[in-house]
């Protein structure tokens, strides 16, 4: 193993030929021994992101095949995997907030629908052409198996809160000068659900949802467009003991493509032309999404001219019909000519009745020649 690269298994307390069930259950138990919210150690939050770095790798079949053999993730490495933030654009507040009782500092309150969750994925203008469907790996909170999402471990039944009575709710009277004043706020001791556990589930703490890894099939439309989102009900965070899940929202980027731009549905493109092509007329080809497309050229065609084909760009999002594909011509001279090619050029000049320029250097020439 490269010098300085952590062991994985050391960290999370296995053997190296762990199961996969082994893994995920050392994962949970070590993320909640040492997570910020309830561990005072001064290096709380680096073991934490160290549990969560070598569960990341340990978790993936080929990422743990790669490090078995070469003691990293990427063989070409001198160091250990920089893998950034697994949480995929949620910190770790947002994943353990609940799982461990709020925000750092903040009472619980839990008893609701999970969190919603975003992640971006990148496409070509090819997938855009068709749709495509990308799989993703997602770390969030899902139901706990153990419990079913209950957070009991089914020894005792839950029973009504006895602060709250089982509204979730704890209700304050105080006297003022201008009369009695109720205030209403969740209670903490059944973190508003209105029940309370004296089992609690030993591998989720009684919350009824757990970390873990997941690998989800996202569609994309076809015709979409960069920066656009679509929704996945339910594809978020798990609720808190049976509460509904919240959503997936996935943010798609756009990549860009080597020789077309989009606008809209429709796709442009540069087509080269020589003088002659411009001028008389050509029939050329230029590269779309679908392979090589026929372009007619027309006699006297202009630099910058456009010529559209008509259906060949993208299709229209959630609409009827596709783009066009606009092609822009790029009438090119020639930077060098030859001798014949110059002749032939300025009698060319002579028939549209345009002054031939006589360069010096053949001004000279004839004047030795007289």
């Amino acid at each position: 193993m490269p010098a300085g690269v952590k062991d994985y298994y050391v960290v999370l307390g296995v053997e190296r030929d762990a199961s996969e069930a082994e893994i995920k259950k050392a994962f949970r138990r070590k993320a909640r021994e040492c997570h910020p919210d309830v561990c005072q150690d001064h290096d709380a939050e680096e073991r934490f992101k160290a549990v969560n770095e070598a569960y990341d790798v340990l978790s993936d079949p080929a990422k743990r095949a790669m490090y078995d053999t070469y003691g990293t993730v990427d063989p070409r490495a001198s160091a250990g995997p920089d893998l950034g933030d697994i949480f995929g654009g949620f910190g770790m507040d947002d994943l353990f907030s609940a799982f461990f009782g709020g925000v750092r500092g903040q009472a619980r309150g839990a008893h609701a629908r999970g969190r919603d969750m975003a992640v971006q994925v990148e496409v070509s203008l090819e997938d855009v052409s068709t749709g495509v469907s990308r799989e993703i790996a997602v770390n969030r909170l899902v139901v706990c198996e153990e419990c079913a999402g209950s957070g009991s471990d089914g020894e005792a039944p839950a029973a009504a809160c006895p602060d709250c009575g089982g509204s979730g709710q704890r209700r304050t009277r105080r006297q003022t000068f201008i009369g009695t004043m109720e205030t209403v706020s969740p209670c903490e001791k059944c973190s508003a659900t209105g029940q309370v556990i004296e089992s609690l589930c030993a591998e989720c703490q009684g919350q009824g949802r757990v970390p873990d890894r997941d690998h989800l099939t996202i569609e994309i439309p076809a015709g979409i467009e960069d920066g656009m989102q679509t929704r996945m009900p339910g594809a978020g965070e798990a609720g808190f003991r049976g509460a509904p899940s919240g959503d997936l929202f996935v943010s798609v980027r756009v990549a860009e493509h080597e020789f077309l731009h989009r606008e809209g549905a429709d796709l442009h493109a540069r087509m080269s032309l020589s003088v002659t092509e411009a001028a008389l007329g050509a029939q050329m080809s230029v590269a779309g999404l679908d392979g090589q497309l026929n372009v007619s050229v027309p006699a006297g065609t202009q630099h910058g001219d456009r010529i559209r084909l008509r259906g060949k760009g993208l299709p229209r999002l959630n609409r009827p019909g596709s783009g066009d594909l606009i092609v822009h011509a790029a009438v090119e001279i020639p930077r060098k000519v030859t001798k014949e090619q110059r002749e032939l050029l300025a009698r060319l000049a002579a028939t549209f009745g345009e002054k031939a320029q006589v360069r010096p250097l053949d001004r000279l020439k004839e004047w030795l020649k007289g």
